[in-house]
């Protein structure tokens, strides 16, 4: 059977499926049910309440189709893996954050993302300091089904570990930064947070301002400001064109060495090699980011537009722990910051 088929009815009778309908309408829902594996116990029966594990698979969902509309190479894979009757096991997300004295109405660093994915379900499941890239990695992980709910890697870049004319440059850019949720959505999170769970219209509300918040908060950056945390910074430096978007989607395969070989040989611009944890256990690799068309003000606020690197797509594999049949989530700083040279600007 084509594991890309699905029920429509079945979209139409479960909480996840109306909720999607609602708020992205009937043909992109019907393209995520078709694209992403999602497990039976998100499938429950509509009712009058979205559970915090539900809101945050629609979330989920949403944002790694966004991710694909931003790197056609990872487009094209997943058409292929669709047309072989295979769907995408969505592993996790990964963003990045600015941690300065300045971001305007946007939490500084992690902050801005711990205030929605904590009411979600989410918890720090381990902590993975950059130190090469002077930044920390936290990987959130859902509390109620933490292999099938996927994960976040949020990275805070730590402005004071760099130059003077680094932090000058960088707070002037995130230091007007906006934020994406207003005071409707503030209340709504404390109400997930104290009740796991929502009435479906505001679950609605709240779910497109949830999808807004990975996105590009601050104003277009001044060309020279770019490439001064340029040279001190190829992640600071897709921050500033970038801004909070989902830096990559991960698909979970079972044998990333042997699939990118075959990636390799289909001409996909794929990593050379592929990252392997200390245990083994936790194999990576990546295509390149796609390049994309940034606009920067030049010194007297003209808009000027240069090409740089966007986001990318990414592969995992994960064994299961050492007597345990449950999965290894874990990530590896060694892994991550190989994969972050993914958006080194070419």
């Amino acid at each position: 059977m084509d594991r890309t088929s699905f029920d429509t009815t079945a979209i139409e009778t479960t909480q996840l499926g109306q909720l999607l309908l609602r708020v992205a309408g009937t043909a992109k829902t019907q393209q995520l049910f078709a694209m992403i594996e999602v497990d039976p116990r998100l499938l429950g029966p509509t009712s009058n309440q979205v559970s915090r594990a539900v809101l945050a698979q629609a979330m989920n969902m949403m944002l790694f189709a966004q991710n694909l509309s931003a790197v056609p190479e990872g487009a094209r894979y997943v058409a292929e893996k669709l047309a072989a009757g295979c769907k995408v096991v969505f592993d996790h997300g990964a963003l990045r954050t600015v941690d300065a004295a300045r971001t305007g109405a946007l939490p500084h660093g992690q902050q801005a993302f711990k205030r929605i994915l904590e009411p979600l379900g989410f918890a720090v499941a381990h902590v993975y300091p950059l130190k090469k890239l002077k930044m920390t990695g936290r990987a959130y992980c859902h509390l109620d089904l933490p292999e099938v709910i996927s994960q976040f890697f949020v990275s805070e870049l730590h402005v004071d570990q760099f130059s003077i004319n680094f932090q000058v440059a960088a707070e002037r850019i995130v230091h007007k930064s906006r934020d994406p949720l207003g005071p409707q959505h503030h209340s709504l999170l404390v109400q997930l947070a104290s009740q796991k769970e929502l009435s479906f219209d505001d679950a609605a509300v709240l779910l497109p301002a949830l999808v807004g918040c990975f996105d590009v908060q601050h104003e277009a950056p001044h060309l020279v400001d770019y490439e001064t945390v340029l040279a001190e910074s190829a992640e600071m430096a897709w921050i500033s064109t970038e801004g909070n978007r989902f830096n990559h989607a991960t698909d979970r395969v079972p044998h990333v060495i042997e699939l990118a070989d075959e990636l390799r040989a289909k001409g996909y611009p794929i990593k050379d090699s592929v990252e392997i944890s200390g245990s083994g256990a936790v194999r990576q690799t990546a295509l390149k980011a796609a390049m994309v068309q940034r606009v920067f003000l030049d010194e007297k606020n003209h808009p000027i537009t240069r090409t740089v690197p966007g986001s990318f797509y990414e592969f995992i594999s994960r064994d299961k722990l050492p007597d345990s049949e449950q999965l290894d989530l874990r990530f590896d700083a060694s892994n991550a910051q190989g994969i972050f040279k993914m958006t080194a600007a070419s």
